[in-house]
């Protein structure tokens, strides 16, 4: 029998974009700590109609969640599986939670095991992957907890407040994802 829980957990959906999220989604792309995580680029607020069109024209290889809690529908962020390579069955995952009241809870955790069960069950991937900077702790903990592998290292990768960091490699093969 399938399980119909493939984009769910205890406590988190992934699901759709409203409208209502773009707000929000504008307030992510303005915070400073959440962008340095999650792009090497410099940081620069993105207006309204940037962020439409990032939600409007996702690419075909690309699969992009809501991410929010069940109980009170609250946008707390995105998941992304994109640059899928479907003749070799690989994926790079991305996940961003910048609201830091919701650090520690496991939703991230959950939202990865619901992105992974998708990527797997329903996409049919054999490998994911992702990137993470060297300074990211928490994400490189969630990461390893969940059975990715650290890969590679591409040194001295970005410059931030005068300092050189890395920026590393992670992968996961359908045979060691722990169901």
């Amino acid at each position: 029998m399938l399980s119909n829980t493939i984009l769910s957990g205890d406590n988190i959906i992934l699901g759709t974009f409203i409208d209502e999220d773009i707000q929000k989604i504008i307030e992510w792309h303005s915070d400073e700590k959440t962008m340095r995580n999650l792009d090497a680029l410099p940081v620069k607020p993105k207006r309204e109609t940037e962020i439409k069109k990032w939600l409007d024209e996702c690419p075909k290889d690309t699969f992009r969640f809501s991410l929010r809690l069940k109980e009170a529908n609250e946008l707390i962020g995105y998941a992304e599986l994109n640059g899928i390579l479907w003749p070799h069955r690989t994926g790079w995952l991305t996940i961003a939670i910048p609201d830091g009241t919701k650090w520690g809870k496991g939703y991230g955790k959950e939202a990865m095991q619901c992105l992974m069960r998708y990527a797997f069950r329903e996409l049919n991937l054999h490998r994911l992957q992702l990137t993470v900077f060297s300074y990211n702790t928490r994400a490189r903990t969630l990461y390893e907890s969940l059975g990715f592998q650290r890969e590679g290292c591409y040194r001295e990768f970005l410059e931030r407040d005068g300092k050189r960091h890395d920026m590393y490699l992670y992968g996961l093969l359908r045979k060691e994802w722990k169901t």
